[in-house]
């Protein structure tokens, strides 16, 4: 245990690596692996991706966040270092690309993890993707055709970006395990999650009827 333990997510789209390197970036950090969505929230997660509402599922996810955001703090108040596959970053970047235009003030006292930003070529993403052994949601569909969406929302997050491509993943958490960490605290922790109010607009009230329309 230590008096400063990190706190550290993967972001990124899919098939950049943030499933396979997590688990291993815990391991290498002694670090608790902690679930964005709670085993609680499973079978309604299942219910609430069967929907159409972007915004419902947005609130949804949040919702889960800010559950597990109450065990990540517990466990770096103990000391104990923490890894998530994925943070609040995801979320509104996804939901933002996906049409949301709800409007979202996060507080500041949100335990704010150093951000490692995994990309790698289309081609070589699109090649692991094709090797997965497991179905695509519908969700999972949309951000595909979203993708250059899902990266500018990405862009005001203060992220440490690693290149995946034609590398292994013990070479890719090799590079991440390398970085300066006074350098990723001072990217990661000047702002707190919630202070990139251009990604969340609120919207304004006269339109939210048209919206839902």
């Amino acid at each position: 245990m230590s008096d400063h333990p990190l706190f550290e997510s993967l972001e990124g789209l899919r098939g950049t690596g943030k499933s396979t390197i997590a688990p291993m970036l815990a391991a290498a950090r002694e670090a608790v692996l902690v679930p964005t969505v709670p085993p609680s929230y499973q079978p309604l997660r299942r219910e609430v991706d069967k929907r159409e509402n972007v915004e419902a599922r947005m609130c949804f996810y949040l919702s889960a966040l800010f559950t597990a955001a109450d065990e990540i703090r517990r466990y770096l108040s103990a000391g104990i270092p923490v890894v998530v596959e994925s943070y609040f970053a995801r979320c509104l970047a996804n939901h933002r690309a996906l049409g949301s235009g709800l409007g979202i003030t996060l507080p500041p006292d949100l335990p704010h993890p150093v951000t490692y930003h995994l990309v790698c070529t289309e081609d070589e993403r699109r090649r692991r993707l094709a090797e997965r052994d497991k179905p695509v949601s519908r969700w999972d569909a949309r951000v595909e055709t979203a993708t250059d969406r899902v990266i500018n929302a990405y862009a005001p997050f203060p992220m440490h970006h690693v290149d995946t491509t034609n590398f292994s993943p013990s070479e890719v958490l090799h590079a991440i395990l390398a970085t300066s960490m006074q350098g990723a605290h001072d990217r990661a922790d000047t702002e707190h999650v919630g202070a990139h109010p251009q990604l969340l607009p609120t919207v304004p009230r006269h339109t939210e009827g048209a919206r839902h329309s």
